[in-house]
């Protein structure tokens, strides 16, 4: 597994180096940080919830890094403690309608009971839209998982599979003001019907200035082989920059 991040890192950083001798290498970042403290005399809850996301593209490739964590408390009794990672590459995105992705992914989550899980696959995506304005693609691939679970909080569950991964992404621009956007995903395991993991994250945004923008953001897993699920509501502020 380290040795697959290690490797998608070494392409980063290649590229981003071929990068300062070339026009047509494009970068992104992005960075939001969210929290809520709520104090009464019958108890009191915080959460805090960070992620960024790194990207790196020229006309027929592009390449991303992105990451986040959320820790809260409910009366001094932790709820969660949940780390993403993942780097993933897009093949001929920009220049052709049907296109080529990758993805690794490490995650590490107290509310869904996963002590460590790792994914890592190919597939193909279709862009219905690709404008300006408005993008809307799906895609479909293969995907090898291999997880370290608590079942029931205290049987371990150590295992692995394939499965198959379906994602809808989108993005709308309106009045170049407000942004919706959003990524969806449906994994289900191809030896175990009963197994499978969604992953929802919807975004709306009003710009305040090219780079800040005020964003509400819902996000919702489930992992059926835990019978575990979160909902994550948080709004604040987000820095975006194209260079």
């Amino acid at each position: 597994m380290k040795c697959v991040f290690i490797l998608l890192l070494t392409i980063v950083c290649y590229t981003t180096a071929r990068g300062q001798f070339s026009d047509s290498i494009h970068y992104y970042g992005k960075f939001s940080s969210t929290g809520s403290i709520n104090r009464t005399q019958d108890g009191r809850s915080y959460l805090l919830n960070n992620n960024f996301k790194l990207g790196v593209s020229k006309k027929k490739i592009a390449l991303n890094a992105s990451g986040g964590w959320v820790y809260g408390e409910q009366d001094s009794v932790k709820t969660n403690n949940d780390f993403a990672a993942s780097m993933d590459f897009s093949l001929f995105r920009a220049v052709r309608q049907i296109y080529y992705w990758g993805l690794a992914n490490y995650d590490k989550s107290y509310s869904l009971k996963i002590n460590d899980r790792f994914q890592g696959g190919a597939g193909i995506a279709y862009n219905v839209l690709d404008r300006k304005s408005a993008y809307l693609s799906l895609s479909d691939g293969i995907l090898f998982e291999n997880s370290d679970l608590f079942l029931k909080d205290t049987i371990r569950d150590v295992y692995h599979t394939f499965r198959n991964s379906f994602r809808l992404s989108y993005k709308f621009v309106i009045r170049d003001i407000i942004v919706i956007d959003g990524i969806h995903f449906l994994q289900n395991s191809l030896q175990h019907s009963s197994d499978f993991n969604i992953r929802s994250t919807s975004n709306l945004s009003i710009l305040l200035r090219k780079w800040l923008s005020i964003t509400a953001t819902m996000t919702y897993n489930k992992l059926n082989r835990t019978a575990r699920e979160n909902l994550l509501f948080n709004y604040g502020l987000t820095v975006e920059k194209y260079f």
